[in-house]
């Protein structure tokens, strides 16, 4: 096991932001096209999911799912309109 340098987790981060940029794009591109946000979520739920299970195993993103209950009601997912 390695450790992580502060420099792995600002590339990491980079990563991240980068990621989040392009599913923005698409998740923009289809909405143009006519899909349904709800559509978007749920295919993107389901592929994410099939990604870290395929990645980390049930076991662990069972685990995982267990406390998004929590996050949901704390607000993590949720964004706030700025307020003028």
């Amino acid at each position: 096991m390695s450790v992580s340098t502060s420099q792995d987790l600002l590339a990491d981060d980079a990563q991240k932001r980068i990621a989040l940029s392009y599913l923005s794009e698409a998740w923009a591109e289809a909405r143009l096209d006519g899909i349904d946000g709800d559509c978007l979520a749920q295919a993107s739920l389901f592929t994410a999911f099939a990604e870290l299970v395929a990645t980390y195993g049930e076991e662990a993103v069972a685990k995982f799912v267990e406390g998004l209950s929590a996050r949901v009601k704390n607000g993590e997912f949720s964004v706030m309109a700025a307020k003028q």
